[in-house]
């Protein structure tokens, strides 16, 4: 037997100790800390040793509670930032996924992985209101923005052969750090970003939009693509999608919608997002609101001819030679990546273990957490709300008489001792120039107890730094 190569009984063993520390994981959830009491240098010290000669066998697996202890944990009251919740079924699939080692990359190097991804990616844009989208799984939402803006520079302003060419997208200042980051990568430079006014719902303009466009045309420049948000990160502000498709469709303008965070709202609030059905690309993100761990990224898009424009380039070693037109379906013609991961199969089993209702209702459970802790703030006089809670997220902050400079860091101190008491964990987000502190609730296992934990943890952190202040 190879060197490297298990047995079944090895196997078998192996996966029987990590499936029980998962397991003492998940049941230990509840009474776990939000966040762990750990620092970088006792992270550095567990970790830090030359690489083995010599293989530890099953002793090796002993670090794992080390990493356990250290981690960041999925507890009910993680509300940072917004990641998902790593649901259970998926995780199990994730560890078929590994073992099985698919190259999603063509139907003839992975047939029902292929057939899985498509499948999901209908399930999907059928389930956020835009049936007959097509596209592909991808590592996040930044990668999926990327590929957007691709496919419309090179649908706009073609720049594969001779190189990238002058011109304009447009956004609003809510807009995600990924877009400028895509427009650096794709050579258009950040300078190229367009930023439009929001209103006071923190909302892209479309009369803004408009006069943006008629400037640029009127100085010649050329117009690529408007990204409109379908949930920004801070606030889950959606744009007005509707008239803002028509600009587009009038100007003959690409749009793509960010809906990395919130897109997924349309299985249960589908109202707020009329026009989204009219995104030439749409990117949502399945390891945030589907609760799926990462990475489980999606591009939607309108038209493969478009993605193939912009990522087609195939060299005679990975030329598909097949008998139909499934069987000669590559991903890698529609999409920048070629090695790709079975990420579908997480998705597609927890979706059939669970059904999408169950999705649909751990969502809504989510938007009332999000309503209720805005009415507790609002009920707080210690407390103020800094923007509306238009989907899950809530920010707000600590009212004091420090002027503004002084609330803003008397409010980043507080969140800092939020965070190190470990009940629950707030992430932050600016406002108007105002720090915020800010819950978002994208986790299947919060309960409106946890929600309720959330103010009392902050007047009692604020205390605690008013009393040492007095000192």
């Amino acid at each position: 037997m190879n060197a490297v190569q298990l047995s079944a009984e090895e196997f078998r063993a192996l996966a029987d100790r990590v499936v029980q520390l998962a397991t003492d994981v998940y049941s230990g959830l509840d009474g776990a800390r939000a966040y762990p009491q750990v620092s970088a240098g006792q992270t550095r010290r567990a970790f830090d040793e030359p690489a083995p000669e010599e293989g530890l066998k099953g002793t090796s697996l002993d670090a794992l509670a080390d990493v356990i202890e250290m981690s960041r944990l999925p507890t009910p009251r993680f509300f940072g930032y917004v990641l998902g919740s790593g649901e259970a079924v998926a995780a199990v699939a994730d560890l078929l996924a590994s073992v099985l080692n698919q190259n999603v990359t063509a139907w003839r190097s992975a047939p029902a992985a292929v057939a899985i991804e498509r499948q999901v990616v209908r399930w999907i844009a059928e389930a956020v209101g835009c049936p007959g989208l097509v596209g592909s799984l991808c590592g996040g939402g930044s990668s999926a923005n990327l590929m957007a803006l691709a496919m419309a520079r090179e649908a706009k302003l073609p720049a594969n052969e001779v190189g990238a060419q002058p011109g304009i997208i447009y956004c609003s200042g809510e807009v995600h750090m990924s877009i400028a980051k895509a427009v650096a990568l794709l050579g258009l430079g950040r300078n190229s970003l367009r930023r439009v006014p929001v209103d006071e719902r923190a909302r892209m303009s479309v009369s803004g939009l408009e006069r943006a466009i008629a400037e640029d045309r009127a100085a010649g420049r050329s117009c690529i693509a408007v990204v409109a948000s379908a949930g920004t990160v801070s606030t889950g502000a959606i744009d007005p999608l509707e008239p803002i498709a028509e600009v587009c469709r009038v100007n003959d303008i690409w749009l793509h919608v960010d809906g990395a965070y919130g897109a997924l709202g349309a299985l249960v609030v589908p109202e707020k997002y009329r026009g989204l059905n009219r995104a030439d690309s749409l990117s949502v993100d399945l390891h945030k609101w589907l609760y799926q761990p990462v990475d489980c990224g999606l591009l939607l898009f309108k038209d493969p001819l478009a993605a193939r424009k912009a990522f087609s380039y195939t060299e005679d070693y990975a030329r598909v030679i097949g008998a139909g037109p499934d069987e000669d379906f590559a991903f890698f013609e529609e999409s920048m990546e070629l090695s790709r991961r079975f990420r579908a199969l997480k998705v597609w089993l927890s979706l059939r273990y669970h059904g999408l209702g169950a999705f649909r209702e751990s969502i809504r459970r989510d938007l009332e957490h999000a309503q209720h802790l805005a009415e507790a703030v609002r009920e707080c006089p210690e407390l103020e709300l800094l923007a509306p809670a238009e989907l899950s997220a809530v920010c707000f902050r600590y009212r004091g008489d420090h002027g503004p400079e002084g609330l803003d860091r008397f409010n980043a101190a507080l969140l800092q001792r939020i965070i190190e008491n470990g009940v629950v964990y707030l992430s932050n987000a600016s406002i108007a120039g105002a720090f915020a502190l800010r819950a978002c609730f994208v986790n299947h296992r919060t309960s409106r107890a946890d929600v309720a934990k959330i103010v009392p943890e902050v007047l009692s952190a604020a205390r605690t730094i008013l009393a040492g202040a007095r000192q």
